[in-house]
């Protein structure tokens, strides 16, 4: 659903404030960037007040940023932070299994374009897909290529499923040959509780996540990036933030605020 009045509301919820926030996050559970008019005008519309305002804005996208919000980022890029979200670079993949995102190779151009605009910008690697992207050849190749454009930061995390999305993807994925390579890892897989929204997941066992961490890691440590392990998703392995929000210095006692989600 389209909130058609939401910058009226900010407005009004900003003029309210005695102490307004430090950073305003898009989104834990949808793209700004979506391929939809009027969310694409909203969404400039909202950052461009925010921006205007003082206000730092962080988003996590898999989409394309059109020129002209880019050209907004780029005028506020000290107070921007960007998170892309990226699974592989192999176009056959990310078109099987996200088919109304930007192409790989799209995401990484972006990459490159936001940090030479001067906005710290990290990778995402979220899902790893077990038995699809996760052995070393693709994850070598793919930070090679991220390390190339100028990452130096990555979040990670496994392919979690609730039931919907398992029965989805049965459906959509059917005839392909990712089917059985994918599923058949979740075959025997308990049940975990994660922190994003106090809910319980059908996640691989924790070990085996481990493995894919360590290696993960490892790849990504030889090309000079760092990863982070989202510890919203992974409760039983890490505590902490994967940042997804962007890095933020502290702002002055006397103005503290949190970071608005």
């Amino acid at each position: 659903m389209l909130h058609t009045n939401a910058l009226e509301k900010l407005r009004q919820e900003l003029s309210r404030k005695r102490k307004r926030p430090h950073a305003v996050y898009f989104s834990p559970s949808c793209d700004i960037f979506q391929l939809v008019p009027q969310v694409l005008e909203l969404g400039y519309q909202v950052l461009e007040h925010l921006l205007q305002e003082g206000i730092g804005v962080s988003f996590l996208t898999k989409g394309v940023i059109p020129p002209e919000h880019f050209d907004l980022l780029r005028r506020y890029a000290p107070h921007v932070r960007a998170q892309i979200g990226i699974t592989t670079l192999d176009a056959d993949i990310a078109t099987c299994f996200e088919p109304h995102a930007a192409q790989p190779g799209g995401r990484v151009t972006q990459i490159e374009q936001l940090i030479a605009a001067g906005i710290e910008t990290h990778a995402r690697l979220d899902p790893i897909l077990p038995g699809v992207t996760d052995d070393e050849q693709t994850l070598e190749v793919l930070f090679a290529e991220l390390a190339h454009r100028g990452v130096k930061q990555s979040a990670a995390s496994v392919l979690f499923f609730r039931p919907t999305i398992m029965h989805i993807l049965k459906r959509e994925l059917q005839g392909t040959r990712y089917t059985d390579v994918l599923l058949r890892h979740y075959s025997q897989c308990g049940r975990l509780g994660i922190h994003a929204d106090r809910s319980t997941v059908t996640a691989l066992p924790q070990t085996i996540r481990e493995q894919i961490y360590a290696n993960v890691r490892s790849i990504a440590e030889r090309h000079g990036i760092a990863v982070r392990i989202c510890a919203c998703k992974n409760p039983d392995i890490v505590t902490g933030s994967c940042r997804i929000a962007g890095r933020w210095e502290k702002p002055h006692p006397d103005n503290a605020q949190p970071v608005l989600f």
